[in-house]
Parts: C-alpha cells; structure tokens; sequence
C-alpha cells in the first residue's frame, strides 16, 4: 500500500501525541503511520511544557479546517494532549477537571440506590445457601473455565462471534487477529493493534476466567469491539482520506472513551438473549461445566444485573482521588456494596492506582451509557446497528455524541 500524504496538520498532531509518549509509557497505544515522525518525536529534547503550548497553538488552526467533524475531533483530542503535558510539567489538576478534559466528558457517580437494587435482585437470582456474597463465590467457582481448556474455548467462541459480526455489520477486507493467554498484567484483556488492519489479543489469567463473562470480554476485544474499530478506522480515515491523526492511538483522550463505549455496546447489538444462552451452554460443554438452557436463561439474568455495577471502578476512583477515602474503605466498598470478590476488588484498586489507567476507568460505564443511549435513539435493531457502524469508521466526540441526544441539538459530532 502506497503511504497516504498527510496534511501539516495531521503531522502536527502525530508529533504531539508521539512525543508525549516518551514521558509516560502505554499513554501511545498503536502507531502505523510515517516511521519518520516517530523518529524525530523521539529524538526530540522538548519538554512538556513546550508540547502543551504546541498544543494549544495547533488548537487554533484546526478552528480553520473546512471539516468541522474533523476540526471538532481535533480540538477535543488536542484539549485531552494539552493537558496531559501540563500534568507532566508538575501542574496538580483537580481530578474531576482532569478526567473531564482528558475524555470530554464530566463523571457521575452512581446512585448508592442502584447498588441496592442489584444486590436485592441477585439475592433473589443466586441459587444456593448461604449469604448473597457465598453463594455468588459458589457460582463463580462453578462456571470457572479450566485455564488449560480457555485457548481452545476461545478459539471457537472467536468464530462464532466473526460469523455473527459477518451476518450483520461490514467487515474490511484483509483483517486479521491472534489470540493468546498472559499473566501479570492490570487488566483483564487487552487489543494490541499493529497497523495493517491487524491485531493482537491477550488474556490475562492472573484471575480466574468465568463462563459467563467470556462472551462480552471477546466481543469487547475483537468484533464488533476493539479489533473491528481500529481496522475500520485505518482503511476509512487514514488509507481512504489521508487523515494523519487516525494512524496513532491515544490513552486518555476522547477516542479512548468512544472506543471502549463501542466495545461495550457492540455485543449487544450482535446477539440477542436466545443467542446469548446458546452460547454459555456451548462454551459449558468445552469448558467441562454442566450448564442446561434453564441454568443459562438464569445467569443471563445474573449476568445483566451484575453488569448494572460496572460503573463501581469509577465510584471507587472517586471516593479514593474526589472523596479521599482509605484504600481500605473503598476496598470494602468494592467487595460489600458492589459484590466484587477479594482478588477482583484487589486488581480493580490496582488499576485505578496505576499513573496512566487513574482516570481511565471512567470509559467502559461511562462510554457505554452515553453510546447505548445514543444507539439505541436510532430505534429499530437496523437503525442501531447502522449508527454503530458510525462509531466504527467516523471521527465523532463524546461531547458531540451527548449533544446530538439533545432534541434541540442540530449540530455535528
């Protein structure tokens, strides 16, 4: 493939966000553009007190741009990198101010009556003996897939989603995905993307993979998620257009927040509940784990309540950085109200306190409330599945996005 020629905006931006990287290592999380930009970003000696000024000087260009879909994007990721440079140079942001112009969007905590609501659900939901918080580490251990089984569950499960993704979303021709098992890392799955429309999925095994929640951690990872976004992404915007920008993939900025709300909103739209139960029952028979239809219609409905707690990560970073609550006492909060058990709430409070995952967390509940909500405005299932496809190949804003809820609202995204 001939490389596309990029304006000098585009390469602006590239210098930036690579440069940036050199003071906080994950923050670049994909590049497949000029290999020359990353060499002079790299070898650069400014500080990032000099990048945050190029920042905000690049800002006053993209106001010029005659895309203003593109310029809008621009300005939101530009706002995200200016201030990350500032916190880098030594300045303290209040984290509500920071998370808010890192992901152009403010967070909300979650009503303590929602945590309630779930536990009393569960408690009805929950087969067993023994308190809620018993009989829910009874089931985990029950639908606990082997870890010597899990490459060969993934492996079918992955060709299942694809021939679902296939039946109802394009998928560029040309692209390609692994998978493999890790350890030792703060997440619970991760897309590496290599450019060339490919991508690298990892597992982590450091906690125990249950049955139920394979099917949205996979979805999530490859298609509709992560692995179909990135590869839709460089085909439309960076070979199609020549949008610089499109080639370098950023943690903590706004395409982070749509890329994570994408990924967990794209299996909804891909299987439907009847579906969904065929599945679980199909990885139980890989898995060793008896699971009839009657016990899969259950944990569909276990499962959907527990994932009304995803919003806990961001409550716990916000009673740890807003509140300035004990990690003891947001531990406890973890485990009592939001039902996690020890070692997740351990690895939950891992994360939040890691230098560049501490505002992150706020993307998966936060990002998929507002992309949900936004789908599912479209109406009928075709409708929503043909707005996602937006979210798959366009430059669209979480503030965008909010604004276009509003019923007054006629502007862009």
């Amino acid at each position: 493939m001939t490389p596309p020629a990029l304006d000098e905006v585009g390469r602006e931006y590239l210098w930036i966000g690579l440069a940036l990287g050199r003071f906080e290592d994950g923050l670049v999380d994909a590049y497949y553009g000029p290999p020359e930009i990353r060499t002079q970003a790299e070898e650069s000696d400014s500080g990032p007190a000099e990048m945050a000024a190029r920042a905000a000087d690049l800002r006053k260009r993209v106001e010029e741009l005659s895309d203003r879909r593109r310029a809008r994007w621009l300005d939101r990721q530009l706002v995200a990198l200016e201030t990350l440079a500032r916190r880098m140079a030594g300045e303290q942001l209040e984290y509500l101010d920071e998370v808010e112009r890192c992901f152009d969007a403010r967070p909300q905590p979650t009503p303590s009556e929602d945590y309630a609501q779930v536990r009393q659900a569960l408690d009805e939901l929950v087969p067993g003996d023994g308190n809620l918080r018993e009989r829910l580490d009874a089931r985990d251990a029950r639908l606990t897939i082997p870890t010597e089984l899990l490459e060969r569950v993934l492996d079918w499960l992955l060709t299942e989603i694809r021939a679902g993704c296939e039946r109802v979303l394009p998928v560029p021709e040309g692209e390609s995905l692994s998978m493999s098992l890790v350890r030792g890392q703060p997440w619970s799955a991760y897309n590496w993307y290599d450019g060339g429309l490919r991508s690298r999925v990892e597992v982590n095994t450091d906690l125990p993979v249950r049955a139920p929640q394979l099917i949205g951690l996979l979805t999530h990872e490859t298609l509709p998620g992560h692995h179909l976004e990135h590869a839709w992404k460089e085909q439309r915007l960076y070979r199609e257009r020549g949008l610089g920008e499109a080639s370098l993939q950023l943690i903590n900025t706004p395409e982070a927040y749509v890329s994570e709300g994408l990924a967990e909103v794209g299996g909804r739209l891909l299987f439907d509940d009847e579906r969904w139960r065929e599945l679980l029952v199909s990885i139980g028979e890989l898995a060793g784990i008896q699971i009839s239809a009657a016990d899969a219609d259950r944990e569909r409905a276990i499962t959907l309540q527990l994932q009304a707690l995803r919003g806990s990560s961001g409550d716990a970073a916000l009673q740890l950085y807003v509140e300035g609550r004990s990690r003891d006492a947001v531990r406890r909060f973890l485990i009592e109200d939001a039902l996690s058990a020890p070692e997740r709430a351990d690895k939950s409070l891992d994360f939040i306190g890691h230098p560049l995952w501490r505002t992150y967390v706020f993307c998966y509940a936060g990002g998929e409330q507002l992309l949900g909500d936004w789908c599912a405005a479209a109406g009928a299932p075709a409708a929503q599945r043909d707005r996602f496809f937006r979210l798959l190949t366009e430059q669209l804003t979480p503030s965008g996005i909010a604004a276009e809820l509003q019923p007054a609202h006629t502007g862009t995204t």
